[in-house]
């Protein structure tokens, strides 16, 4: 099976300009009549969102984290069932994330470098050279001695001011061997909007389309755009899966899944997964007080953005009387990060107003007082989970926990550097839920 042409862009820090590129480059593709695909290093939810806006395919995450690399390969090839035999793409864009170093725990595991290694793409720095000159060529120095087995395919700069600005930067950058493919110039309508989780998420962008077209219009004139393809390299074969290969079961075979403005946040193998093992997903949507299909045997609250959605949510008396009819006679309900707000008593806006929630679980939540929950959790589910197992998940969040309630925990903890934290979630009868998104299963964890 033919694998896409590869190329992967990092960079020395967040905010240097990967998305606005990887998004122009990927509408300049499909402008062209190429099939192009892009892919997100690390566990984001909005960035593939925005991917699909920009060429009108899926896009991926690959976690090099909580993914073996047989597991990343298969993602990476849609041969997890992802993409159609006759839809396989030309070229695969993968947008790294944060630094091109900086991963989970202090041994920095699971960033776009690590991705890059594993995987054998090639990578692109991307460097904003806004008060940078020939300066800009030391990110990609450093790269190559910390980590001389990655193939660098060369470097671009972004928020370059002049013709000038940009020649200095080649000039260092072919001084040293490092191939100069471009400098977008400075623009302030190449700026994305975003709030407290990221960059705002593709449905809620008005005039989308036009930014993106913008930038591709801006990568196919400031960007080598023909050097930046031939560097791409279809991705060799795997070494077979021997660790951490396990993907999330499904919670049912007939599975309604929560799907609106507040609760978006699904990784798109995840879907993939559940549908090649022949189950049936349905979507609903809260925020139009839809409740799940009284069919299902299981129902899925994603995370998202309930705090921004509160009264709404608590207002949607369809919703809350059907999922308490599920709950009451023993359908499988489970909710992620938003979802488990939800699925808790209430839900404290910033304004400090409560707003009731559903109250399948104990607890309630406040985003009054934001505060960063960050970071790689190993998890073991506790009897009486949906599923039984160890799996690799994230938190990202800003809420906390206001009242904990008297349910049992779901997951055991241990953290990215393996030390043991606080139990999470909650479990009561057939409803559960917690902070954590899980990723795939872990048979690799020693706890």
């Amino acid at each position: 099976m033919k694998s896409p042409k590869t190329i992967l862009f990092a960079a020395p820090a967040s905010g240097a300009g990967k998305t606005v590129i990887t998004l122009g480059l990927l509408r300049w593709l499909s402008q062209q009549g190429l099939q192009a695909r892009g892919a997100k290093s690390g566990p984001d939810y909005i960035d593939p969102m925005l991917h699909e806006a920009a060429c009108g395919r899926p896009s991926v995450n690959l976690d090099a984290w909580a993914m073996s690399p047989a597991f990343l390969h298969d993602l990476a090839t849609g041969k997890n069932g992802s993409i159609q035999q006759d839809e396989r793409p030309d070229y695969l864009i993968v947008e790294g994330a944060m630094g091109m170093m900086d991963g989970a725990g202090i041994k920095g595991l699971g960033s776009s470098s690590d991705l890059a290694e594993q995987l054998k793409i090639p990578l692109i720095v991307i460097v904003d050279a806004a008060k940078l000159s020939q300066s800009a060529i030391l990110p990609i120095l450093g790269l190559m001695v910390a980590r001389p087995n990655i193939k660098v395919a060369g470097m671009m700069a972004n928020r370059v001011a002049s013709r000038r600005h940009c020649d200095h930067i080649r000039s260092a950058a072919e001084r040293y061997g490092i191939r100069f493919l471009g400098g977008l110039k400075r623009r302030s309508d190449l700026v994305m909007p975003s709030r407290h989780l990221g960059l705002l998420p593709a449905q809620e962008q008005t005039g989308l389309d036009n930014f993106l077209d913008k930038a591709a219009d801006a990568v196919a004139k400031d960007l080598d755009i023909d050097s930046i393809l031939r560097a791409a390299e279809e991705l060799m074969p795997a070494q077979p899966n021997r660790h951490r290969i396990g993907h999330i079961p499904p919670l049912g075979q007939r599975i309604s899944v929560a799907r609106d403005e507040a609760f978006c946040f699904i990784y798109p193998h995840l879907l993939s997964d559940w549908h090649r093992a022949g189950v049936e997903v349905q979507f609903f949507s809260p925020l139009a007080n839809e409740g799940p299909h009284k069919e299902s045997n299981a129902v899925f609250l994603p995370g998202g953005y309930p705090e921004l959605h509160a009264p709404k949510i608590a207002a949607a008396n369809t919703f809350h009387t059907v999922m308490h009819e599920m709950a009451e006679r023993g359908t499988v309900i489970y909710g992620e990060c938003g979802g488990y707000m939800v699925l808790g008593k209430g839900l404290e806006d910033k304004k400090g107003t409560h707003h009731a929630m559903l109250g399948l679980l104990g607890h309630s939540t406040s985003f009054k007082n934001p505060q960063l929950h960050l970071g790689y959790r190993q998890l073991k589910a506790y009897q009486g989970a949906p599923f039984v197992g160890k799996f690799r998940g994230h938190e990202f969040h800003y809420a906390s926990v206001l009242t904990t309630g008297q349910d049992q925990p779901l997951f055991k903890v241990h953290d990215a550097n393996n030390c043991p934290s606080p139990d999470i979630g909650g479990v009561r009868k057939s409803v559960s839920g917690s902070f954590a998104h899980l990723i795939c299963g872990d048979s690799a964890s020693p706890n």
